[in-house]
């Protein structure tokens, strides 16, 4: 299924793109992360399975269990505080 991926923060800045177009086979946001940590380097670091990182499923924070769909947009970043 083809999607969106967003990075944003440190997470951008580590990988080195805000977004990408990505053809997979991941059925959960779960197996989307480990696919990508899967590539190793930057990815593998920032998306590290020990590092506190939130996703969101076309503009919602979702859990990790949640569906993937044709077309839907992905995005990973860290937990952000107020001031």
């Amino acid at each position: 299924m083809n999607l969106t991926v967003r990075y944003f923060a440190s997470i951008r800045e580590a990988v080195g793109c805000s977004s990408e177009a990505l053809d997979t086979q991941a059925a959960s946001l779960a197996e989307l992360r480990a696919e990508l940590i899967s590539r190793g380097g930057a990815y593998a670091e920032a998306l590290a399975q020990g590092r506190a990182v939130r996703m969101a499923l076309n503009q919602d924070l979702c859990e990790a269990t949640a569906a993937l769909s044709e077309g839907c947009e992905v995005a990973f970043f860290p937990p952000v505080t107020g001031g």
